[in-house]
């Protein structure tokens, strides 16, 4: 799960970074994310008032990000077909899940993408990146949709932009692997907004400056998805916390 914060933390900042030099009005997309409840919805300007401080925009951003990235990860193809080979034959679809995360985790994206670009993970980078990045945010970012007609031709760009997208994207693919590897493969949650911290199950992703949070904080927004394992253990969901009004 460490690599996929990282490579989330990567691309988001990447995003953001176009997002100012296209003189994007950065609170009304925040606003925007912020008013978003369904994972369908794309980045559009709101009048809502937002709960997130100005610099702490990257957090709604990476939310949006997560929501669009993890959609279907609880289904063995990300819902991308309708394969039940998990079901049919569980023991030989978790070695098998797990021979693919072994095999793949050196392997750079562009390359391996570059021999198969319609393997079943180029198909999910496919979707994903159409998913996150709507035609009109791509012209605006870069003034054309070359790298959306690239997408839905079947190729996947080298621009510095998607390759640093395709590194999010093997890691959440890697992480889906290696969670279909496991028996039985961890359950997925996410805080709901508004609701209580629990610290055993969520973490912020601002960190206070003494290490203690400051009373009465609840969640404003999730920021990442956490897990629970088959043995009982946590990996954290982030969360953003706002005051309680």
């Amino acid at each position: 799960m460490s690599q996929v914060r990282e490579a989330s933390k990567s691309f988001t900042s990447l995003l953001l970074s176009h997002m100012r030099s296209a003189h994007w009005d950065i609170a009304a997309a925040v606003r925007s994310i912020e008013a978003a409840t369904t994972a369908t919805d794309s980045i559009t300007f709101t009048n809502t008032p937002s709960v997130i401080a100005s610099h702490h925009a990257k957090y709604a951003l990476e939310s949006y990000i997560s929501r669009k990235i993890f959609q279907g990860f609880d289904h063995e193809t990300f819902y991308m077909d309708g394969s039940l080979s998990s079901l049919l034959n569980p023991d030989q679809f978790r070695r098998d899940c797990f021979t693919q995360y072994r095999d793949m985790k050196a392997m750079d994206p562009s390359e391996l993408l570059g021999i198969l670009p319609t393997c079943h993970f180029g198909k999910f980078c496919s979707k994903r990146y159409l998913s996150i990045v709507h035609p009109k945010m791509e012209e605006s970012l870069f003034g054309d949709l070359e790298q959306r007609r690239q997408v839905l031709a079947g190729n996947h760009p080298r621009s510095q932009f998607y390759v640093e997208f395709l590194q999010l994207a093997k890691a959440v693919w890697l992480l889906h692997l290696l969670a279909f590897s496991l028996d039985p493969a961890p359950s997925q949650f996410e805080a709901s907004r508004g609701a209580e911290l629990h610290p055993q199950y969520m973490e912020s992703v601002v960190k206070f400056s003494n290490g203690r949070m400051l009373a009465g904080q609840i969640v404003g927004f999730p920021v990442s998805p956490g897990f629970k394992l088959g043995n009982g253990s946590v990996i954290k969901a982030r969360v953003y916390l706002v005051s309680r009004t």
